[in-house]
């Protein structure tokens, strides 16, 4: 779908509608909200068509007018909008027949919503087969994501799926005050980042599982990764457990929170094992609790599915992380790009 060609993507569904997913860049401009939709739809069901065509047709007027005094008004004569609603009928041809009349030239989106939704899935089947992937490996706390950020600002390709989640993947992964978008949100976001890279250029990603949290990566996606070329991280186990108290600063802020999530592995360490890492984190020894952690489940986790899911992995690529630093990171990423265009030359 060419959305490139508009000036603006109009979503007139409900803001329910909107926050679950919608078209990358779209504004929201509901003509009903959300209880006025639910309330013609009960009239519909209870009263008659009729009648709940009737109360639709004068909200749908009332929430275009107010639009086009408040969210077009500034608009010019050329402006050039793309519309659409569920399944592009009468609520994004009730807009877009109005902004016609004033003389702009509104579009609206075949099958809305819902034939955009399919094409998404239908892409995400196909366009990650167009992509040469450097999975970046490395256990928990060796910084892949640092350094995911450091290639970026290098100049490289890089495709960020735990930012694109909102999670670092793991149990201890959730982000403070963002919770994770919907999976069909976080499916448009994916396709959006793929459309905007270079398919002729190596694209850096981290080595994930197929579940993000509780958001699923898209098969054609996750086979790709596992069969392509690794990069394994060498970091010592001081400057993980620097990393992980700086990343995970939130939980050391609210133990409180740091148990609950720590009680979700009592079903794989015994109620024991997890007490004495409680113990570590309520009396402050937070490198010990991180260092304990990192041995006693992360590693031997990441270990068992990283093997058996990246068949290319013992060949991978050695890349040494210094320091906590920033610097370190930087010179990561350079050292990583220049052995890439070496490989590239030869």
């Amino acid at each position: 779908m060419d959305f490139g060609s508009y000036d603006t993507i109009v979503d007139c569904r409900s803001p329910a509608e909107y926050a679950e997913d919608h078209i990358p860049g779209a504004i929201s401009a509901p003509v009903l909200d959300d209880s006025e939709r639910a309330t013609v739809g009960t009239m519909y069901k209870q009263v008659s068509a009729f009648d709940a065509k009737k109360l639709g047709a004068a909200l749908v007027a009332k929430n275009v007018a107010r639009h086009v005094a408040t969210l077009f008004a500034a608009k010019g004569r050329d402006w050039r909008p793309l519309v659409y609603c569920w399944r592009g009928g009468k609520r994004s041809a009730a807009m877009a027949h109005v902004l016609r009349e004033i003389g702009w030239d509104a579009q609206t989106l075949p099958g809305g919503y819902r034939g955009y939704r399919r094409w998404v899935l239908e892409e995400l089947h196909d366009v990650p087969s167009r992509f040469g992937f450097r999975v970046i490996h490395g256990p928990t706390g060796s910084g892949k994501s640092r350094l995911l950020g450091a290639l970026r600002r290098a100049g490289a390709q890089v495709l960020d799926l735990e930012e694109l989640a909102a999670h670092r993947g793991s149990v201890l992964g959730n982000l403070p005050g963002r919770p994770q978008p919907s999976q069909k949100r976080f499916e448009s976001l994916l396709l959006h980042e793929l459309a905007a890279l270079d398919a002729a250029k190596p694209v850096f990603v981290e080595g994930e599982s197929k579940k993000i949290g509780q958001l699923q990566v898209p098969e054609a996606l996750i086979e790709g990764m596992r069969a392509s070329p690794c990069i394994l991280l060498d970091t010592a186990i001081d400057v993980r457990v620097s990393l992980l108290l700086e990343e995970y600063r939130h939980f050391v802020e609210n133990p409180a929170a740091l148990e609950a999530q720590l009680d979700c592995l009592v079903g794989l360490h015994g109620r024991e094992k997890i007490a004495g890492w409680k113990a570590l984190a309520a009396r402050g020894a937070w490198r010990d609790f991180v260092a304990l952690l990192l041995m006693e489940h992360y590693d031997p986790a990441y270990g068992r599915s990283s093997q058996r899911n990246f068949f290319r992995l013992p060949q991978a690529e050695p890349l040494s992380i210094a320091s906590p630093g920033e610097a370190a990171f930087e010179a990561a990423a350079r050292e990583l790009l220049e052995a890439s265009k070496a490989c590239s030359v030869d």
